[in-house]
């Protein structure tokens, strides 16, 4: 199916449903009531973040797993319980305010459309979508609807990511030449696709599981709960994974778009899998805050990043598991991922942190001390908007770039050594055989 008839199919069972107001008359309400669809790992902590704000009532949970659905609610008894989501929005409507999605990746747009449809604000979990079109059809729903929406990117308010945009804008190291970005995460698959089936436990919807993609028979150990990040049918590898959390700082504070070139080192395709190495190169436009044109290296894999003089610290010290390096005409900023502060590097030398340079230390917010603890602020900024009291720093028309950009690195795994060449305005590559990857027929299930 294509998405928009996908949407037309799921928003025929909302027929008669209450439709709620604007949503500017959210901002009259004191308490938000929320449903969350997906509650494994990630969706639980996203609960549990959500529900930390005193304005939150959850009002109901959503699961295709048994088992993980049961804990949730646990948590929040008075909730009520659903394994399909689109049942929940219809029978619900009247009595949810906002949706979070903390789903696999491949239903993050299909739930998050329906919901939007729906004039309901959203908390998307991270990358924003699986394809590239849904990006953009998200960001396009969520401003001719005027919704609040908010992609899970925590680290996107944490204090020591905050001071780097900062200091990066204020000019620390001059204008950025060139983005090293890395991860030791491997969330790639080199191994061959598995064969045969195997009885799909009982606490497991499969059907719903699978969603919108392509039915497959179920195999334990490879897909749900907890390695469908490798598999090119539902997730986006490491690049989607930790490249969107890696990515956000430096993409945010050099104001960049997407890029106009992508070139992926890593092994030929084998169809089901992502490959387990990658060297992602991109080139972007420049902006204000960087040279003519800005390069950026993406390297993930357990033996990440490759060696370069780039990366070289003062003293022999070792580079962060995972991080980013800014390189500049005036030195260089690191920035690991996460539980430090960044560090000035200049002539080979550590350099403290010019605070000086920081205007606004009421933006900044006050450091935690406790670098590695995700706060709540950003799961809070998403209430406090739809009570009118706040504005989102990750909303869909920022998120939707940022993982369009991901995306693009991804497709350049299935060209491996092949530079392609992106217009945005077009929304297409000039490698044809590469537009195939933008967009995926829905499987109606």
């Amino acid at each position: 199916m294509k998405k928009r008839d996908f949407l037309k199919s799921t928003a025929a069972l909302t027929m008669g449903a209450f439709l709620p107001s604007p949503l500017w008359a959210l901002s009259n309400n004191k308490r938000i009531r929320t449903a969350h669809i997906g509650l494994g790992m990630m969706g639980v902590e996203d609960l549990k973040a959500m529900t930390a704000h005193e304005a939150v009532e959850v009002v109901a949970l959503c699961d295709v797993d048994a088992d993980l659905l049961a804990k949730a609610s646990k948590m929040q008894p008075k909730a009520s319980v659903y394994a399909d989501y689109r049942l929940m929005l219809n029978e619900m409507a009247d009595k949810i305010d906002a949706v979070v999605v903390s789903t696999p990746d491949h239903a993050h747009a299909p739930a998050s459309m329906m919901a939007m449809e729906m004039n309901k604000p959203v908390y998307c979990q991270k990358p924003l979508t699986h394809h590239v079109t849904e990006a953009r059809a998200m960001n396009k729903l969520a401003k001719e609807k005027n919704l609040i929406t908010q992609m899970g990117i925590q680290v996107h308010s944490f204090y020591d990511y905050k001071l780097a945009t900062i200091l990066i804008q204020s000019g620390i190291i001059g204008k950025v030449e060139r983005v090293r970005a890395w991860s030791n995460k491997n969330w790639g698959y080199d191994g061959p696709e598995p064969k045969g089936s195997d009885p799909v436990p009982d606490n497991l919807d499969w059907n719903l599981w699978l969603g919108t993609a392509p039915e497959r028979d179920y195999k334990e150990g490879h897909y749900h709960p907890s390695n469908w990040r490798k598999i090119l049918d539902y997730g986006c590898g490491t690049l989607g994974d930790m490249g969107v959390h890696i990515f956000d700082t430096p993409y945010n504070a050099l104001n960049l778009d997407v890029p106009r070139t992508i070139k992926n080192k890593c092994r030929e395709p084998n169809g089901f899998g992502f490959p387990e190495n990658n060297v992602v190169t991109y080139e972007f436009p420049g902006t204000k805050y960087t040279t003519d044109t800005l390069t950026w290296i993406w390297n993930d894999g357990v033996n990440a990043p490759e060696w370069h003089k780039d990366l070289e610290l003062p003293g022999g010290d070792k580079l962060p598991d995972q991080g980013a390096m800014f390189i500049g005409e005036k030195g260089r900023l690191l920035l690991p991922h996460f539980m430090q502060l960044p560090r000035h590097i200049v002539n080979g030398e550590y350099v403290d942190l010019d605070l000086s340079l920081v205007k606004d230390k009421e933006a900044l917010g006050p450091p935690t001390g406790d670098y590695g603890v995700e706060s709540n602020k950003h799961y809070h900024q998403f209430v406090d908007a739809c009570l009118g009291k706040d504005e989102c720093s990750a909303p869909f028309s920022y998120a939707s770039r940022l993982t369009e950009t991901i995306l693009l690195g991804v497709i350049a795994g299935r060209f491996p050594n092949k530079t392609l060449h992106w217009d945005s305005e077009k929304a297409q590559f000039a490698e044809e055989e590469a537009n195939e990857l933008l967009d995926a027929p829905y499987r109606k299930f």
